[in-house]
């Protein structure tokens, strides 16, 4: 795993294989957009900026209805 500054938002969902698999899908879109590949390291900062609290939310609802 690569090391990130710990001022990422968000750098702890790394350790996920759910957003390790979001990063590579964002890389690869992102490096088709650039026409080159962008990189593992910079697809993860900026999936971390741009999408991480909003996966964050939907996978990870702090409010989680109990089932009765």
């Amino acid at each position: 795993m690569q090391n990130f500054p710990k001022e990422l938002p968000n750098a702890h969902l790394l350790k996920d294989r759910q957003v390790i698999d979001e990063i590579n899908r964002h890389l690869w879109i992102e490096s088709e957009k650039a026409g080159y590949d962008i990189g593992f390291d910079r697809a993860a900062e900026d999936w971390l900026m741009r999408f991480s609290s909003a996966w964050m939310n939907y996978h990870l609802p702090k409010n989680k209805s109990k089932k009765k």
